[in-house]
């Protein structure tokens, strides 16, 4: 437990990778799939993750971004996206594995609290995939790796870039890679007494 609370304690967004270094294939595969192990509001599964490793393509995403380097330095650059109509393909799949009963109910909530409410789609869809960034990171240094949440970058232009289908939501980039260079002085937390409320404001 200790571990992973250090972990967690010392993640830093990190600027500057390794452009040499590559993940196994196997390593990269473990780590996405315990992304996906992420919550999702009636397990809609509702996250994207797209991995760019074409070198032209993260060209042009760069070109794009403020010409970030972690974008074609990273190991892996992760286009997290979300489904906001995946609620209504069809909804039995998220629960295919429970009892007959349970899935129909299930499937009928799911239908019932998205249709025509495109709002909370999109809500639904960002929390889903924030939550998966943060697990995506995670995963990724269990396993020995560095991470940098990313969104300074053009989304339109992006989701251009990238064929973003009409019903996706482009949420933010995560780059995996071997951190290099000194990383710059912390900025520093704020007291948990400024973020931390009990019972009410």
């Amino acid at each position: 437990m200790n571990e992973i609370l250090d972990t967690m304690l010392a993640r830093r967004a990190t600027k500057r990778f390794d452009g040499t270094h590559k993940i196994p294939d196997e390593t990269l595969s473990a780590i996405l799939h315990a992304a996906r192990t992420a919550p999702t509001a009636f397990n809609i599964q509702n996250w994207r993750f797209l991995v760019v490793r074409d070198p032209a393509v993260r060209t042009a995403i760069k070109e794009v971004a403020w010409h970030q380097p972690q974008i074609e330095e990273c190991s892996a650059l992760i286009v997290l996206c979300a489904d906001m109509h995946a609620y209504a393909k069809d909804p039995s799949r998220y629960w295919k594995d429970a009892p007959e009963a349970m899935r129909e109910k299930y499937s009928s909530m799911i239908t019932q609290y998205y249709e025509n409410n495109p709002a909370m789609q999109r809500d639904e869809a960002f929390r889903s995939a924030g939550m998966a960034a943060y697990a995506l990171m995670m995963a990724a240094a269990a396993h020995g790796y560095d991470t940098c949440p990313m969104d300074g970058f053009d989304f339109e232009q992006v989701a251009e870039i990238i064929r973003l289908p009409k019903d996706h939501a482009l949420v933010m980039f995560v780059a995996i890679g071997k951190g290099t260079g000194e990383l710059p002085p912390h900025g520093g937390r704020i007291p948990d007494a400024d973020v931390i409320v009990y019972d009410r404001f």
